[in-house]
């Protein structure tokens, strides 16, 4: 839910990626470390999202990542949909972190009833919680879909921007992919995912998210990748789809932890295995203990 204290800003339709990605580059050269960071407080609201045009659009995204021909819109998808408003919060000029370097550590995303195509949504976001880490901060970008007034999806996405300062004393810090998490001995593989170099090109396409350290080399090199990495959200999403609807059910809770990025081209190995009332899955480098992610998903 919005917190009562936000003002609300309405667009007319939800933004571009591009555009904001280049928005975002630019503004991140000034906005550096100088002081306690506050967020805006601001969320953003499009209403009358007509999803009847996006039958192609999901069709392509249940290709590449698995998930089945159907009407009904996975989480995955609903989080393509709604982030290019959760990322026209982070390139407003008052947003105090900048877009380039974030580390996208974690998601959580509760889908409540089933979306369909055809149905019209309201799309909201806004950011939120930021709090201390022991490598700079970390906040919280949240996007809500509803329907009909009803929620329907909600997914808050943690990401980390190194060398600034919380207000007030900082949080006790999450674990950092610095090799300081628990030990973790790979399980026995359920799957096994062969990303050949073209992968981040693949999802960008479907999701818009275009950010060269996805989609080329040259652009990963910039920011101290040897090649291109998978997105973060293709992982976590075609585990999602791994599981499959009959599994997760119309109304679930989806969460991801991200480690090591995924080089490409790569093979990951994937463990998905019955947790508590749901599933918890995992995936590695093939043949090493390069742990790339895990996460859950738990039928509500």
């Amino acid at each position: 839910m919005v917190p009562a204290s936000y003002g609300v800003t309405e667009l007319d339709r939800l933004p571009r990626l591009g555009g904001l990605f280049a928005k975002g580059a630019a503004g991140s050269v000034t906005k550096r470390p100088k002081g306690a960071v506050r967020l805006p407080e601001v969320s953003y609201r499009v209403a009358g999202v007509d999803t009847s045009g996006e039958a192609a659009h999901l069709a392509a995204y249940q290709d590449l990542l698995g998930e089945p021909a159907s009407d009904v819109l996975p989480a995955g998808f609903l989080h393509v949909l709604a982030f290019p408003l959760a990322t026209a919060v982070m390139v407003r000029p008052d947003f105090p972190l900048p877009l380039l370097g974030m580390v996208h550590l974690r998601n959580v995303a509760r889908v409540l009833r089933p979306v369909r195509l055809g149905e019209a949504l309201e799309v909201r976001a806004w950011a939120q919680d930021v709090r201390g880490h022991r490598r700079g901060v970390q906040v919280d970008l949240v996007a809500e879909v509803l329907v009909g007034g009803e929620l329907a999806y909600q997914g808050v996405s943690t990401y980390l921007a190194k060398g600034f300062t919380a207000p007030g004393a900082a949080a006790p810090g999450e674990p950092a992919d610095d090799g300081t998490r628990p030990e973790w001995t790979a399980p026995l593989p359920t799957a096994r995912w062969t990303l050949g170099g073209g992968t981040g090109r693949a999802y960008g396409a479907v999701s818009g998210d275009l950010n060269p350290i996805h989609t080329s080399a040259l652009g990963a090199k910039a920011f101290g990748f040897p090649r291109a990495i998978a997105h973060g959200m293709y992982t976590a999403a075609r585990a999602l789809a791994e599981v499959g609807p009959a599994l997760r059910g119309d109304r679930y809770e989806w969460t991801v932890e991200f480690f090591r990025p995924v080089l490409l081209p790569s093979t990951v190995d994937v463990a998905i295995r019955p947790a508590g009332d749901g599933l918890v899955y995992d995936g590695w480098r093939s043949g090493k203990g390069t742990r790339h992610l895990t996460g859950t998903v738990t039928p509500l």
